[in-house]
C-alpha cells in the first residue's frame, strides 16, 4: 500500500507546496526562511539591521529635506519623466537570424510606489517596437510586508507589454509573488534558462534569483546547458556578481538595482549605488574580461519618488552581429 502525499490544509502550505514543485524544496526554504526572517527585523525583533527604505521615518525626513531645499516638486517631475535608451551589442558570434533583434529592458520599477510614475512607463513603452522584453527586478516599494499591490500593478503592465516577457525577481520581491506572476504571463527564470528560438536558429537567456540580499543566485544552474559557442544573455538584478558571470561565459548581462544613484549630483555624480561593484558599473554600458553588460538605472523609484540628475529611462537593447 503507499502512502498518499500530505495534501496543504492552509493558503501557506498551499503557497509552499506550489513554490517547492515549482523550484524544488531547498531553493524555496531558503527564501521564504530568509523572508520570514528578514521580516521579523523590520518589525522589531531584532534591531541590529537596517535598510532605509524600510526605516518609517526615512522617506518624510528625505522629503523634508527636498522641499526645504526647494527641490523636491522639480524631482518627482524629474521621475516621471522616461527616457528611452538605445543601447548597440555588437556579438561576432550572433546567428544572422538575430541580427537587429531588439530586447526592451525594464527595471526597478516599484509599480505600487507612485501611480504616475507606472502611468508614465506604460504610456512611454506603448509605442515601442521590439522582440521581447525582459523585466529584472523589484517590483514592489518595501522589501517586506503585501503583495497585492505591486501584482495589481504588475497585471496592469503586462497587458501593455506586447509578446514575451521574462522576468527574474529583485532584493524588494517576494518570493509569494512567483505564482500570481506567472499565472499573468511573465516567465519567471529562478536560476534557469530558455533557448529564444528565431527563423531556426538559437539564442539562450538565462535569469538568476536575487543576488543582492537573498544570495540565491546560482550562475551554474542557470548556464549549464547553455551549449559551447552559443550566444548568452544573463538577466540579474544586481550587477554586484558580475565578475562570477563573466568567468562563468556570459556573453551580455542586463541588470538593474542601482537607480543609477536615483539622487546625484550634479553630472549625473551618484551620492551611493547601494551595490558592491566599481562605480563604472552603476549605470549604461560596461565591459568586463569579454562580457558586455548594461546597469539600467531604472524606470521606478525607491524610498521617495523623486530623481535629481538621474533620470529614469527604459532601455531598447539591439543585438548586432560583428565585433564589439
Amino acid at each position: 500500500m503507499t502512502a498518499r502525499a500530505r495534501v496543504p490544509e492552509n493558503q501557506d502550505e498551499l503557497l509552499e507546496y506550489r513554490l517547492s514543485l515549482r523550484l524544488g524544496p531547498v531553493h524555496a526554504r531558503q527564501r521564504l526562511g530568509i523572508e520570514r526572517e528578514a521580516e521579523a527585523l523590520v518589525f522589531g525583533q531584532d534591531h541590529r539591521s537596517f535598510h532605509l527604505e524600510n526605516l518609517a521615518s526615512a522617506p518624510g525626513f528625505i522629503r523634508f529635506c527636498l522641499k526645504m531645499a526647494g527641490l523636491f516638486r522639480r524631482g518627482q517631475d524629474n521621475s516621471r519623466r522616461l527616457d528611452v535608451a538605445q543601447n548597440r551589442f555588437h556579438l561576432p558570434d550572433l546567428p544572422e537570424a538575430f541580427d537587429g533583434f531588439r530586447i526592451l529592458h525594464l527595471t526597478d520599477l516599484h509599480v505600487d510606489m507612485d501611480e504616475a510614475n507606472l502611468q508614465a512607463v506604460m504610456h512611454r513603452i506603448e509605442p515601442l517596437e521590439y522582440d521581447l522584453c525582459v523585466l529584472t527586478g523589484d517590483y514592489r516599494k518595501q522589501t517586506w510586508g503585501p503583495v497585492d499591490a505591486a501584482l495589481n500593478g504588475m497585471e496592469r503592465l503586462r497587458k501593455r507589454i506586447r509578446g514575451p516577457a521574462f522576468a527574474i525577481l529583485g532584493n524588494h520581491d517576494s518570493i509569494r509573488m512567483l505564482p500570481a506572476l506567472e499565472d499573468m504571463g511573465y516567465n519567471l527564470l529562478m536560476n534557469e534558462m530558455l533557448p529564444v528560438e528565431r527563423n531556426g536558429e538559437q539564442i539562450y537567456l538565462a535569469g538568476v534569483d536575487d543576488a543582492h540580499f537573498y544570495k540565491a543566485h546560482n550562475l551554474h544552474q542557470a548556464g549549464n546547458d547553455i551549449p559551447l559557442g552559443g550566444v548568452s544573455i544573463l538577466l540579474s538584478h544586481t550587477p554586484e556578481i558580475w565578475r562570477e558571470a563573466a568567468h562563468a561565459g556570459y556573453d551580455v548581462f542586463l541588470c538593474g538595482h542601482t537607480h543609477g544613484g536615483q539622487i546625484c549630483l550634479p553630472g549625473g555624480i551618484p551620492v551611493t549605488l547601494d551595490s558592491d561593484c566599481p562605480r563604472r558599473l552603476g549605470r549604461g554600458y560596461w565591459t568586463v574580461n569579454g562580457m558586455q553588460g548594461y546597469t539600467s538605472p531604472g524606470a521606478g523609484t525607491s524610498v521617495v519618488n523623486v530623481r535629481l540628475n538621474c533620470p529614469p529611462e527604459v532601455t531598447i537593447h539591439t543585438l548586432t552581429r560583428g565585433p564589439q
